[in-house]
């Protein structure tokens, strides 16, 4: 007997994202073995290298035998033993490499995405409720013009002016390097390198933020319970927060857990405009290594994020709203 209702709905999404993360995971095999080049012989300038030594350095790396051999082999390390590889140019694990950027990448994405949604969710609701006002347009304006500019250029713009000319802000880097400081004073230098990566985030998602925001007040604004509220003397903020803001934040919701998955995977601009030592900067640096095993783990990783954030949004979305299909078949 088929499942219904909202077990129904969660096992057919989880396993539509296990299915997703397989396919993820034959493709990252595949993709970094179709480009041109042996990453071993990068590995070695020196021709007269020995092919017993070439030879060692394939098993090491997974690189020896057929292509369906090294399939078996990478799925059981992966799926068995967790583990992503050696990387070429570090000579470590590649977890551990990536397992050592990832959290800086968290702490800076995380905390710019939760302002620029409390931002954008604000500013986005005061447009949706003024609209058609001075201030509605005023907002949606901005918010256009900040979100059609890449992350990098918003980086560069505001690192020559606040840091370059200015020099309020450093220039790059988590925290002052040869200061040796401990406690609070190393917490206080290490918000202060955040400062300006953690704005060039919030200055775009906020923009998106905003958009989305926005648009969803404006089609609840015209449902029969805000004109039943009204009608019954409740106050206009009551009606904002309680009832207009509380159903447009759904879209909010699907955007959320997207833009955290992504803005994970893509700041690599951020990072790399301000030299920030997260797994965005690892992108950089690995492909300027050609360090195949790191890419292919973070690209990994990358997805499989993408993957859960996506499957986390469809059940939240099938929990607080009502409207989703749940089971039945209806």
């Amino acid at each position: 007997m088929a499942l219904k209702g909202f077990a129904g709905f969660a096992i057919r999404k989880i396993s539509g994202a296990a299915i997703t993360i397989f396919a993820i995971v034959c493709f990252n095999f595949v993709l970094f073995r179709i480009i041109p080049g042996d990453p071993v012989r990068l590995m070695f300038r020196d021709p007269r290298v020995s092919a017993h030594k070439l030879q060692e350095m394939y098993e090491k790396f997974g690189l020896a035998g057929s292509l369906w051999d090294q399939f078996v082999a990478y799925l059981r390390q992966l799926f068995l033993h967790g583990d992503l590889g050696y990387s070429f140019a570090r000579r470590a694990p590649v977890l551990e490499v990536i397992a050592d950027k990832m959290p800086q990448t968290f702490l800076l994405v995380l905390t710019a995405l939760v302002i620029a949604l409390v931002v954008g969710t604000l500013l986005g609701a005061i447009a949706g409720w003024k609209t058609g006002t001075r201030l509605d347009s005023t907002i949606i304006s901005v918010s256009l013009t900040l979100y059609s500019i890449p992350i990098f250029v918003i980086g560069i713009i505001i690192l020559l002016i606040l840091s370059f000319h200015l020099g309020i802000f450093p220039l790059g880097g988590m925290y002052t390097i040869g200061a040796g400081l401990t406690g609070w004073a190393y917490v206080k230098d290490v918000l202060w390198h955040m400062f300006l990566p953690t704005c060039a985030i919030i200055i775009w998602y906020a923009g998106e933020y905003i958009i989305v925001t926005r648009n969803s007040m404006q089609d609840v604004l015209d449902q029969d319970y805000i004109i039943s509220a009204r009608a019954k003397g409740i106050k206009e903020s009551a009606i904002l927060l309680r009832h207009a803001l509380r159903n447009a934040i759904l879209p909010v919701v699907t955007i959320t857990g997207i833009n955290v998955a992504f803005a994970i995977s893509g700041v690599i601009e951020a990072e790399t405009v301000f030299g920030w030592p997260g797994m965005g900067r690892l992108v950089y640096a690995s492909v300027m290594a050609r360090d195949y095993p790191v890419l292919q783990g973070l690209f990994l990783i990358f997805a499989v994020i993408v993957v859960l954030a996506n499957l986390a949004v469809d059940l939240i979305y099938g929990k607080i709203d009502p409207r989703v299909t749940v089971g039945g078949g209806q």
